[in-house]
Formats: structure tokens, C-alpha cells, sequence
């Protein structure tokens, strides 16, 4: 099918400017942006945005007391465990190195988790018992990554997902209390991978998702623990089934599905008969998320574009009730955030002005708990700018999604500094969450504009496959068209925009200052991708399929590489570009980072690049992510409010 796609690639090697279907919805009028009066709003302190504690995995203990929790309270992000009607937390672990992949043993003595080494996503096991005690390294593995932990087996066997450093492909295994790793699979095509999701006939089972690595497919299948054997339970080509969970009695998988729509839809699916239970379809995206303990009603989570909402569906009416949670987004913590006795949920919200917190939801009463109270005193509501979704045509027609972060106080005079930011991805999306370089810069005057340019999840399958093979084309284009946006809501000087991003935005940031070198002032970027070229080449294995999956590879389609590579266009840049980078990073290697900083410094550009060492995509470290932080806010300061500088 791989070869299929790239020859389909390469005939359209020079895409047609056509409109892109997404789902209907008004387009907002520039003008109707308003910065709010707010005697409250001031500038946070950097220290105090940058030192901000957040939440990681989460899980049940196995008999609800306890919850434990991934924080960075101490700067790094370790393992507490709190009392479930919330509390001060008690610290089980300390490390360097960030932990994550939470899953509590069934019998209750064990917290099992997932820890790499500096950043390289190369995770062996580790556990830790629940009362209290040192911690053991279950696996020891460097060449090969366990990931997906998922307890529930006979025996105390826990299922994961494997992946070696010289394969693209994971496959599913099973873990024993020993420490012994059972290989179950045997994935053939790179493109591909298992992840375990639920245990099923008593321990016997095991329902898992084949999932394609560029998100545009995935197969459900039931394997048996005992033999290997694997059954297709539902698959079809370039469609998406993706299984949450199974009803208490056997009889129904919980399942997303785009089949119907295009887009992700909630259903059940009864084992027996293939017949089909629907939600009532929505505008926008459904995931199934878990059946109720009792097996009563399927827990879902609901998109509103940007924001989300959770939806408890009774099996036996159809009715769908919203749970009464605040604004922003809301999701799940845990692979399962159902509490053991199934009274209540870990449930997260967040918002551009809302650092997430972890909650508990009751189900009996619709009450909210807060479990942690994580954020600084100035970190609060009160005191951050305020989010606002909006939608605009760009180039060619297509609606495009934005999330806009206004300041208050503002005068709408054309003086003010903006900053686009592009999410990272591409195959990925901006909600209404909380970001702290946006909170810092919206803090200090700067309105900020994060679209969903085309290549986005969540907007129908032709608008995510619309920028493959057109990589820093019409995606592009889509988030020029966010500044021009914000010019022309009269609040924006056009000369003083900025454009900052991660990863793939760190791409688009490159993309932009030397492909459109007059449109940004300056530009901050995170480890992003100059040379599509040597990304292949030096960048990890199933970070290679993936890439195959957008352009092919660069004796298939030379020409889409050069055209989508920002070292093509460099020469150009005008801009003051900032770059920081983890030593470690697999996605995205230091190579890219050091090529940006070698071609523009021999252009006489100003540039300035740093190096975090042990650290990989995205920094953990509470003084790495304080430094990355501070440059970022001062770089936008020293060249879009020039009076600073003074």
C-alpha cells in the first residue's frame, strides 16, 4: 500500500490551490476581536510561569485510596502518591530522568512504570511498591523501548508494546512479575504497530490496535496470550478502528471509528453479531473512552474544535448526558480513570489560562474534586489572558481553526507585537491548553494566534492528508494567513509578528523566515527540521516510516524533499532566529539544529543557538525548561518591542 500512496504523491508533486471540505462553521469577523478591561492582568513572572508544576500519567491504586501521580514538584518529573479525596502528596521515587507510563499492579503491591535515559525515548520498566520502598528495574533493555503498560492479566502479566532501535514496527508482549518479556507478535511492515488496551475472557485476551505510524489507519484485533494468535476483528483500508474498551460482559467493544464520517465517531461494536450502536454523530471529533463498571453507559469524549467535553451515553435509552465540567479542553488521565469501585474519574481540565489540574469526578452526583493543586498563586485564571476560538479563510478558501490568546488592556492602534505558533505534528492539533511560553508572552502584551493549518487531525481525513507531499506549502500559506488575521482586527503592527514552534512548528518557523522572509520580524525555534534529507538519514526508525508516509523517501521523491526542506529557502532569512535543542533528541536530531546555526552565521544573520544537554524532544528539566522560557520571551522582547532594547 506504501508504494501506492508515494506513486500517488509524486504525480501531484505541484498541488492544485483547491478548497478543502472541513466541517461548517461561521467565519469570525477580524474586527469582533476585543482585549478585555482587566484590572487584574499584569505581567507573571517568568520564574513563577517557568517553575509551574504540571501533571503527567496518573493512575488508580488498585484499591482506591491512593492515586499516584507523575509531577515535577521537585524540577524533575517523578512518581507521588496522594489520598483520592485529594492532599499533599508523599514522593515514591526520585530520578533524573523523567518517569511516566503509569500502571498499578491488580494484587496492589507493585506501581509499575516506564523511564528512558536523558530524553531518548528508550524506555525500560521499572516498579516501585505501593507503600513505599526502592525501586527495581524490571527490564533492562537500551536497543529496545517498552511502552504502553497495561495491567490485567492472569498471573499478574501485564501487556506493553516493543519497539527495537533498528525496527520501525512495535509489536505486543506480555510482561511477567519476573520480569520475563513475551513477544506475541510479529510485524512485518514498518509502517505499522501494536499497542495493547484491554484484557478480555479473564486474563486470556488481549485487545489491541494496529495502528498505522501516520495516523490515516488502524486495525482492531483480539490476540490470544497463550498461543500469539492473532484475530482481525475489525480493518479496513485507510480507515480508522481503534478500540477503547470492552463491555464487562464480553459482548461489545468500545471503538472510534472514521468509517462512516471521516471523521472520528463513537460506537459500540457487539463481538457476536458485527451489529453497530451509534452516539448521535457530532460536527466535530467522538473518541470512545471506557464503559462504566457496571457496563451501563460508555464514557466518550466530545470535541467542540478547539475544546472538549465528556459525554456519559446510556446503552439502554441512548441518551447522552454532558458531564458538568468547566470550559477548555477535558480529558481522562490513566489508561483507565475509572476509580476500582467505578464511583468516580481522574479527570484533567486546562485552558490557556488554566493550568491542569487533576480531578475527581463523581459520577453519582456530578461533583468535581480537586485531587492537586499544583499552580503557583500568580499562575491563576484571574490573571492570565484568556482564550477566544476563531475561524478564517485562508488562500485558497479553506477554513482554518485558530485558537487566538488576547491580552488585556490593549488599545486597538495597530502598535501591538503578535506571535504566530504553529503546532507540531503535522499530524497533531491545537486545543484550548495550557501553554506557558503562550501564557508568558500574552502576559507581556503579545496576542498570540495558534491555527490548525491543513495536515491538523480533527477536520476530516482530506484536510489531514492535505499537506502530504506539500510540506511548508499550503500549510504554510494557512498560517500566514493566522497574522493576517490578526492585522486586520486593527489591534497588530504587521512588522512586529512573530512566529515560534516546536518540532514541526519548529519547521514552519524555518519554512517561514526564508521562504517568506518579509512576513516575521523574528523567529524562535525548537528543535526543528531544516533538511528533510539528512532527517532521513540520521533520525529514528519509525520516524523514517513516517516520514515515508508524507513524501516517500528521498530517492523516491528527490524533488518533494528539496521543495519541502527549509535549507532551500535559509539563504533568505532575515529574521533573528533563535534555536534551542536536547542533545538526545531521536525525532528531531541536533544535527538539524547545528546546520541552521553553520548556514546562517555564514550569511552574517543573527542567530543564536543552544544546546540542553541530556535532554530529548521537548525539555524536562525545571531548569532547562526555566532557561528555554526566559530566551524565548527576551528574543521576542530584544526585536519586536525595539523600545526594550534601549
Amino acid at each position: 500500500m506504501r508504494s501506492m500512496i508515494v506513486s500517488l504523491l509524486l504525480l501531484s508533486a505541484s498541488p492544485l490551490a483547491a478548497q478543502i471540505a472541513t466541517p461548517e462553521r461561521p467565519v469570525t469577523d477580524p474586527k469582533s476581536l476585543a482585549s478585555p478591561v482587566n484590572p487584574e492582568a499584569r505581567e507573571v513572572p517568568l520564574e513563577d510561569i517557568g517553575n509551574s508544576r504540571s501533571v503527567g500519567s496518573a493512575t488508580w491504586s488498585a484499591d482506591g485510596k491512593h492515586v499516584f501521580i507523575v509531577t515535577n514538584l521537585t524540577g524533575r518529573y517523578n512518581i507521588w502518591r496522594t489520598e483520592a479525596q485529594g492532599g499533599w502528596p508523599l514522593q515514591m521515587t526520585q530520578s533524573d530522568d523523567a518517569q511516566t507510563g503509569l500502571a498499578a499492579s491488580r494484587d496492589g503491591k507493585w506501581l509499575y512504570f516506564r523511564q528512558d535515559a536523558g530524553g531518548d525515548e528508550y524506555y525500560d520498566v521499572y516498579r516501585v511498591p505501593t507503600s513505599g520502598g526502592a525501586t527495581e528495574q524490571v527490564t533492562r533493555t537500551p536497543d529496545l523501548s517498552e511502552a504502553g503498560l497495561v495491567p490485567g492479566g492472569a498471573d499478574g502479566l501485564i501487556a506493553l508494546s516493543v519497539k527495537a532501535r533498528s525496527e520501525a514496527q512495535s509489536n505486543l508482549a506480555v510482561l511477567a512479575p519476573d520480569g520475563t518479556v513475551r513477544v506475541l507478535t510479529a510485524e512485518a511492515d514498518p509502517a505499522y504497530g501494536w499497542s495493547p488496551r484491554v484484557w478480555a475472557d479473564g486474563g486470556k485476551t488481549i485487545f489491541a490496535n494496529r495502528e498505522h505510524v501516520d495516523s490515516s489507519a488502524s486495525e482492531i484485533w483480539g490476540v490470544d496470550v497463550a498461543t500469539g494468535k492473532a484475530t482481525r476483528v475489525l480493518g479496513k483500508d485507510d480507515t480508522i478502528y481503534f478500540v477503547a474498551d470492552v463491555s464487562p460482559d464480553g459482548k461489545w467493544l468500545a471503538v472510534t471509528t472514521n468509517e462512516r464520517t471521516g471523521r472520528s465517531q463513537a460506537g459500540l461494536y457487539n463481538l457476536a453479531s458485527g451489529e453497530w450502536k451509534w452516539l448521535k454523530p457530532i460536527v466535530w471529533d467522538q473518541s470512545a473512552l471506557r464503559f462504566t463498571r457496571d457496563g451501563k453507559a460508555l464514557l466518550v469524549e466530545s470535541s467542540d474544535d478547539l475544546r472538549s467535553t465528556l459525554v456519559k451515553f446510556d446503552l439502554a435509552t441512548g441518551a447522552e448526558t454532558p458531564l458538568k465540567l468547566p470550559q477548555g479542553i477535558n480529558f481522562t488521565s490513566g489508561s483507565d480513570p475509572r476509580s476500582p469501585d467505578g464511583a468516580s474519574l481522574l479527570v484533567v481540565n486546562m485552558a490557556a489560562n488554566v493550568a491542569g489540574e487533576l480531578n475527581r469526578y463523581d459520577l453519582a452526583d456530578d461533583t468535581v474534586t480537586p485531587i492537586t493543586r499544583l499552580a503557583l498563586a500568580s499562575v491563576r485564571p484571574e490573571a492570565l489572558a484568556g482564550s477566544q476560538m476563531v475561524t478564517y479563510k485562508s488562500f485558497d478558501g479553506t477554513l482554518i481553526s485558530a485558537l487566538v490568546t488576547m491580552p488585556a488592556n490593549l488599545k486597538r492602534d495597530g502598535s501591538n507585537p503578535a506571535i504566530v505558533i504553529p503546532h507540531g505534528g503535522p499530524t497533531g492539533k491545537t486545543d484550548d491548553f495550557f501553554d506557558d511560553i503562550a501564557a508568558a508572552l500574552a502576559s507581556r502584551g503579545y496576542i498570540i494566534i495558534a491555527p490548525n493549518f491543513r495536515g491538523s487531525t480533527g477536520y476530516g481525513k482530506d484536510f489531514q492528508a492535505a499537506n502530504y507531499n506539500d510540506l511548508g506549502g499550503g500549510d504554510l500559506k494557512d498560517t500566514i494567513a493566522a497574522k493576517q488575521f490578526l492585522v486586520e482586527s486593527g489591534y497588530v503592527d504587521a512588522k512586529r509578528v512573530g512566529i515560534f514552534g516546536g518540532s514541526y512548528g519548529g519547521f514552519m518557523t524555518l519554512m517561514a523566515i526564508g521562504k517568506a522572509p518579509d512576513e516575521f520580524a523574528a523567529g524562535v525555534q525548537w528543535f526543528g527540521i531544516i533538511n528533510w534529507r539528512t532527517m532521513y538519514r540520521d533520525m529514528d526508525e519509525v520516524l523514517k516510516a513516517y516520514l515515508r508516509s508524507l513524501m516517500g523517501t528521498p530517492e523516491e521523491n528527490p524533488e518533494g524533499y528539496d521543495r519541502a526542506s527549509p535549507l532551500t529557502y535559509i539563504a533568505n532569512a532575515k529574521a533573528p532566529l533563535l534555536t534551542l535543542q536536547g542533545e538526545n533528541d531521536i525525532r528531531v536530531p541536533r544535527g538539524q539544529a547545528q546546520e541552521v546555526e553553520d548556514i546562517l552565521k555564514a550569511k552574517g544573520r543573527t542567530v543564536e543557538t543552544v544546546f540542553y544537554p541530556l535532554e530529548g524532544h521537548g525539555f524536562r528539566k525545571r531548569e532547562n525548561q526555566l532557561d528555554s522560557l526566559k530566551r524565548t520571551v527576551e528574543w521576542f522582547d530584544r526585536y519586536l518591542k525595539p523600545q526594550m532594547a534601549k
